[in-house]
């Protein structure tokens, strides 16, 4: 059955062209996906991003609960602190990316997403102490990212707040208008930006003060093509159940002092370098990479496209696959077989964008 979000009126009367994105029916884009994608690099945008899963956990084991389930190093985390991490199967393959809000010691909130997140409240239920609770608040919370250089001033009007007071993988909890709003810093742009966390009612009053303070709406096509340029990985693409974190080259946010669910076996894969590896490309022109195509060298297959789309930013098309080790050398030529012709590529390290600070 086809979701809708609590904002799916909103996005008919802004002529938003609708899709079912893994069984929620969402916006790819408004005024086209190159714009919007402009807009959030130089100005500023608004994204749905109400089908996110969000679960509180609470307890007194709560915390060596989370370091069990998830290879984030939550140790040194204060309260009001987040982290980005993975929650692993036995055989290391990851079953979901997500991140992990400290509340306080004994209470902890962690989001994921939204094709994943049946599965992912079994694993977590079925993996923590007797004494932890985990509560399912997704039905009820709303979520919305306001995303791009120009965020900062809209965010503190409508919200009337300092922004300056929450850092990057901060949050903070805030009252608007005797409601809660929680207010945090990941982004999924490679831009600066919040996040907002608030019962669905809050939710919708805010999209529309912010449509009306001039920040216009972008969709998945845009918040597609900004993560894909800063390198950001997304579920069923660059990681699913059989793909590590070694593999994905996402090493750096897996803490190997945690006994964490799936460990002896990602040691034993990271020793044996098995599997391809994830990559970037570059192709010069307009015409992109699909998932599914596959990387060619001399007529041999060495690859895999997981994700493909043209770089508004670069003004080229880019993409990442994995690729076998020992041909996956930054700079090395490859070729895209998309079925029809062999489109001409280089090995590109990630990310493409880099904000400037």
């Amino acid at each position: 059955m086809i979701q809708q979000t609590i904002l799916h009126n909103a996005h008919k009367d802004l002529g938003a062209r609708m899709i079912d994105f893994g069984g929620w029916m969402m916006p790819v884009q408004y005024d086209g996906i190159v714009a919007e994608h402009n807009r959030t690099r130089n100005e500023v945008s608004i994204f749905d991003i109400c089908h996110m899963g969000e679960f509180i956990l609470e307890g007194p084991e709560v915390k060596e609960d989370i370091k069990r389930l998830l290879t984030t190093n939550i140790e040194p985390l204060v309260d009001g602190q987040c982290r980005y991490g993975f929650m692993l199967n036995e055989e290391a393959g990851v079953l979901d990316d997500l991140i992990t809000y400290r509340f306080n010691e004994n209470k902890w909130m962690i989001v994921v997403n939204a094709g994943t997140k049946e599965n992912d409240l079994q694993w977590i239920k079925d993996h923590v102490s007797a004494t932890t609770t985990v509560t399912d608040i997704s039905d009820n919370c709303g979520k919305i990212d306001i995303q791009g250089p120009l965020s900062k001033a809209p965010v503190e009007s409508v919200l009337k707040i300092d922004l300056s007071e929450i850092k990057f993988f901060r949050f903070k909890e805030v009252t608007w208008n005797n409601k809660t709003v929680i207010v945090s810093r990941t982004g999924y742009t490679g831009e600066y930006g919040v996040e907002l966390y608030a019962d669905n009612d809050v939710i919708v009053e805010l999209w529309q003060l912010f449509l009306d303070a001039g920040v216009k709406p972008a969709g998945l096509g845009a918040r597609d093509t900004l993560r894909l340029e800063s390198g950001l990985p997304l579920y069923g693409h660059e990681l699913d159940e059989e793909t590590t974190p070694e593999q994905a080259n996402l090493m750096r946010f897996v803490c190997m002092n945690n006994n964490f669910i799936g460990k002896s076996v990602l040691e034993e894969k990271i020793a044996n370098k098995t599997g391809r590896a994830l990559r970037g490309f570059k192709i010069e022109g307009r015409q992109a990479a699909r998932n599914g195509h596959t990387v060619v060298v001399n007529g041999e297959v060495i690859g895999n496209v997981v994700s493909g789309s043209f770089s508004p930013t670069l003004n080229a098309s880019i993409g990442t696959a994995f690729i076998d080790r020992e041909k996956s050398q930054v700079e090395n030529p490859i070729g895209i077989d998309n079925g029809r012709k062999i489109l001409d590529a280089t090995i590109f390290d990630l990310p493409f964008y880099k904000k400037e600070k």
